[in-house]
């Protein structure tokens, strides 16, 4: 998450960590619950036990902000990230024949039983696990685009903390959007550079405007990832 946190320029916030992303922690700005700062960022409920009660809300987080001194402004040096299209965009366009019905994807995570249904209506991935409908505060949860980003990953010093390769490139993955989907291969510049998504024509991809969920999958699993057509 430090990676990731670091390549979008992003303040990560979490609420405690393994002992193992103690160093990592220091490469970027960060809001620790377990830490001074914690009181402000998060509250505790009495509705389920400990440590699964710790919540917070976009407003103790900007206070955590402006009492630990990070700036909210993008580094000068920050150009982006993804590349969007202007208007709708369709995978056909750029890759007819490469191009596959994606109406559900499942990424292939065994823990919550995730996966993605696009709808015809609104035009759009929404995500479910455990089997039902995935939920936040505002209703279902839904997005424009799904990358499935396939990553080398082991264990922490025989421990049950993974270890999650995100800059070794050449390992494969999905883009989905508009209930199309096409095979994709990923790189990242540098250690805290961006990671950018290749086509079958060796070309960046392009999203549709909204939402974008990236799914980081063990590259062991990829046969467990399921695209269905209907």
């Amino acid at each position: 998450y430090t990676y990731f946190a670091k390549e979008f320029d992003a303040i990560y916030s979490h609420f405690g960590q393994s002992t193992f992303a103690v160093p990592y922690l220091k490469n970027v700005d960060n809001i620790n619950g377990i830490e001074g700062i914690g009181t402000v960022a998060f509250y505790r409920s009495s509705d389920k036990s400990s440590p699964h009660n710790a919540y917070t809300s976009g407003e103790r987080l900007k206070n955590a902000i402006e009492k630990l001194g990070y700036s909210t402004e993008y580094a000068e040096d920050y150009h982006g990230h993804y590349q969007f299209a202007e208007e709708a965009y369709d995978l056909d366009t750029d890759y007819e024949e490469e191009a596959q019905d994606a109406k559900k994807v499942v990424p292939g995570y065994v823990m919550n039983e995730a996966y993605f249904v696009f709808n015809e209506e609104d035009g759009l991935y929404h995500r479910y696990q455990y089997r039902d409908v995935h939920r936040g505060s505002d209703g279902p949860i839904t997005v424009k685009n799904v990358l499935i980003q396939y990553c080398q990953t082991g264990r922490y010093a025989m421990t049950q903390y993974l270890n999650i390769n995100v800059h070794t490139s050449g390992e494969n993955g999905y883009f989905f959007t508009n209930g199309k989907g096409i095979p994709i291969t990923w790189e990242k510049d540098g250690e805290f550079g961006v990671t950018h998504y290749y086509g079958p024509d060796g070309k960046e991809i392009i999203l549709n405007q909204g939402k974008t969920w990236v799914c980081i999958v063990n590259a062991l699993d990829e046969n467990k990832t399921e695209i269905y057509g209907e």
